[in-house]
């Protein structure tokens, strides 16, 4: 058996974009070469890989067993291609995945602050929410994910990270601010705009507030932190978030907090695939965000919370 880098990388590719065409743009080859690496590995090896419907493959079960260590195997030689390249005695790429609040709000500050300690400045970072992060670190698309959303599927190893502090936001201008304080009976009959399905802030709100409040209605789902404050802002309704996402709207007077006693406390996790390889800058990494704290002020500066996307 000769099992050539070029046929694994293939493999790869495949099972991460379910689809030959898809592997051959990655890749930069024809969908011929890569059809053909594929059909070759899967006739070395003996089994089908994928199972095939219309256009789409799917990793099969033999696959599944083969994924992890491919990954391994190639993450392994791009340290040694690197060895002799880079300055510092880590080297490679880390993809990180971040969750909306965690990544707009944290992951920044902590990618400069390990970018000074390391000196390691090739990372990438993907944010969105925590049901896809969990699903591109199953693929192995991702090496770690940082999210908000309590996580408890087997093959993820979760990790507590940091606490984040959570309100209840509103417009200045709505009834319930008169009061000086307030219960969660006191929310019955409220609009709410809420993150969509699979948010970690979400998740939030429907296991901390919901079964609190009596008739509760969901005037709108939006799938980012700021349209949400920017709807609470004009009055369509309140919200739960983070104190780090609402930082700005609340010295902005856009918004106004709600003074509610509520679980105000939410476990961030850390996040990778248990069969993932475990390279020296990924061991690394973890342990720097285990370590870490944010500073004094963690939250971004309005003019730059448009530019976070650029880190991808």
């Amino acid at each position: 058996m000769n099992i050539a880098l070029k046929q694994l990388r293939v493999f790869v590719a495949v099972a991460q974009e379910k689809t030959i065409t898809a592997a051959a743009e990655r890749l930069y080859l024809t969908k011929p070469a890569v059809s053909m690496a594929l059909a070759e590995l899967e006739k070395q090896l003996g089994q089908p890989l994928f199972d095939r419907y219309h256009n789409r493959l799917t990793l099969n079960h033999h696959g599944k067993r083969l994924l992890p260590l491919a990954d391994e195997l190639l993450h392994r030689t791009h340290s040694i291609e690197q060895l002799f390249e880079q300055d510092g005695p880590l080297t490679g790429h880390l993809a990180i995945g971040s969750s909306d609040t965690v990544g707009n709000q944290l992951t920044p500050f902590l990618l400069r602050d390990f970018r000074a300690r390391s000196h390691h400045h090739d990372q990438s970072l993907l944010i969105g929410n925590t049901a896809s992060i969990c699903q591109k670190l199953r693929d192995f698309e991702l090496d770690i994910g940082l999210v908000e959303g309590q996580v408890n599927q087997p093959v993820l190893i979760s990790q507590p990270w940091l606490k984040d502090e959570m309100v209840v936001i509103c417009h200045p201008a709505h009834p319930l601010r008169q009061y000086k304080t307030l219960t969660f009976s006191d929310l019955a009959n409220t609009e709410w705009v809420l993150r969509e399905s699979g948010s970690g802030t979400r998740d939030y709100f429907l296991n901390q507030i919901a079964p609190e409040v009596t008739h509760w209605h969901l005037a709108f789902e939006l799938n980012t932190t700021e349209s949400i404050i920017n709807s609470v802002a004009a009055g369509l309704g309140m919200t739960c978030l983070s104190r780090h996402a609402v930082y700005h709207a609340l010295q902005e007077k856009r918004v106004a907090e709600l003074p509610l006693t509520l679980p105000k406390e939410r476990q961030y996790w850390l996040l990778y695939h248990k069969n993932k390889y475990n390279s020296p800058l990924l061991a690394a990494f973890i342990q720097f965000c285990l370590h870490w704290q944010p500073g004094s002020d963690p939250v971004i500066p309005a003019a730059e919370r448009n530019d976070l996307t650029d880190l991808t």
